[in-house]
């Protein structure tokens, strides 16, 4: 290994021995972002730059289980992603099922579907629920992974939901609105019963959400990172987790 090589290493486990176990977030929400431009700086296809970016999403996890981080959740596709061209879209999705076969293979993840499922071409939707039951047992990193995903649309159908309930109930549109409570909205989201994200990091330097997790991440602490998302290294991944261990969290006090 040469001289770089091996004072990067250095300092990546000096930054692992710097994390205080009880300041590692739980659960992590992360916008995969920068591989269509990845590729266009590599001059490559924009397959390519998905490719790359898939990999990078199966090294990423094998650090969150080292590290003992139990909750991912991976915005991988939105529901805004849904209108590119077809061609790109088309690559993009036999990406992303792909991935989710690598996966199933690896025998270390949770998979959970989060999304709506219906927006997504039938095979593909299958193969989300297939994997589902078939990793539920697995002890590993649980994987929120959120493909045809939007913010808003995640509320309206939490919201949708709760109303069908309250009118399997009997219940009148007065009752529930008397009644309702954040904590009512919260067990129809698509999330429902998971801890809210402790930390949501953004790759690629853009600084917004994108509609990402807008309601569970009303209180997490939010990390952006210059380098695109094929390009992020576990050094960076490292200096997010060092970064949000020096925060003082207030959850709105």
């Amino acid at each position: 290994m040469s001289l770089p090589g091996v004072l990067y290493r250095l300092y990546e486990r000096r930054l692992q021995r710097s994390l205080v176990p009880g300041r590692i977030p739980g659960h992590i929400g992360v916008v995969v972002d920068g591989n269509r431009r990845w590729a266009k700086l590599a001059g490559a296809p924009t397959r390519e730059g998905h490719q790359a970016g898939a990999d990078k999403i199966l090294e990423f996890l094998g650090w969150c289980g080292d590290l003992g981080i139990k909750v991912v959740t991976l915005y991988m596709l939105s529901t805004d992603n849904m209108g590119r061209s077809d061609d790109e879209l088309r690559e993009l999705l036999g990406v992303i099922g792909n991935t989710l076969d690598r996966l199933g293979e690896g025998k270390n993840v949770r998979v959970h579907p989060v999304g709506a499922l219906e927006t997504l071409p039938a095979d593909l939707a299958a193969k989300l629920r297939g994997l589902e039951e078939q990793t539920a047992a697995v002890e590993g990193v649980h994987v929120n992974v959120a493909v045809g995903y939007g913010g808003r649309r995640e509320i309206v159908d939490a919201v949708k939901g709760l109303l069908r309930h309250a009118e399997a109930d009997g219940k009148s549109l007065a009752e529930v609105a008397g009644t309702l409570t954040v904590d009512d909205i919260s067990q129809y989201l698509y999330t429902s019963g998971q801890p809210d994200p402790d930390l949501v990091i953004r790759t690629s330097g853009e600084q917004r959400l994108s509609g990402f997790l807008m309601w569970q991440s009303a209180y997490s602490e939010y990390y952006f990172c210059e380098a695109l998302w094929p390009d992020f290294r576990r050094l960076d991944f490292l200096r997010a987790l060092r970064d949000y261990a020096s925060r003082q969290r207030r959850f709105g006090a």
